[in-house]
């Protein structure tokens, strides 16, 4: 039988390794690597090549390919308008989801995938709920079914650190919006 494509929206190689080791047996998946949000270039570069490196070493994820979205600050900024005070976990977090995920889902609706989703979902210091109401209704207005997930659970977060150790992962400290690292240097956790 053949397996369903997959796109899914990938946020960094830590937290798509558990991701991609939990799915790789259920879906034909390709990593769809779109984060306008990471607002310095150099950081961007550094966590796209880590990714594109996981995939390439991790025996669990070598059928497995990666599709670069626009690198676009410019939406993020777009969208981040008035919000650039909001604390982490705000309004501002809610419309960066959207933002990525809108584009992952008209993408997989554009390129014939059978559904989308995030990674997003496996930290700790992202709302899987939010995130799955955005995926649903992404779903219904674009006409591409989206995977409920919230990879955190039964220890998902967990296996992601177990393996950054075991292929020496870049584990950035922030999300990636300026915004959130000035909180971060500023001794505010995310």
């Amino acid at each position: 039988m053949e397996k369903e494509k997959l796109l899914l929206h990938a946020c960094c190689a830590p937290c798509s390794s558990h991701v991609l080791e939990f799915l790789e047996n259920q879906y034909e998946i390709t990593v769809f690597y779109y984060n306008p949000n990471i607002t310095e270039h150099d950081e961007y570069e550094k966590r796209v090549n880590e990714i594109k490196r996981f995939i390439n070493e991790a025996p669990f994820a070598r059928n497995v390919k990666i599709i670069e979205g626009k690198y676009n600050p410019e939406a993020f900024w777009e969208i981040s308008k008035g919000l650039e005070d909001e604390p982490e976990r705000g309004a501002r977090c809610y419309k960066c989801y959207e933002l990525r995920m809108r584009e992952a889902a008209r993408y997989a609706k554009e390129n014939d995938f059978d559904l989308f989703t995030t990674t997003l979902s496996i930290s700790p210091h992202k709302n899987a709920e939010w995130l799955n109401e955005i995926g649903a209704r992404l779903s219904k207005e674009l006409d591409i079914d989206y995977m409920y997930s919230d990879f955190k659970k039964k220890n998902g977060y967990a296996r992601s650190i177990l393996l950054s150790k075991e292929y020496n992962l870049y584990r950035q400290n922030y999300c990636g919006c300026i915004f959130s690292k000035n909180q971060r240097e500023n001794g505010h956790d995310r």
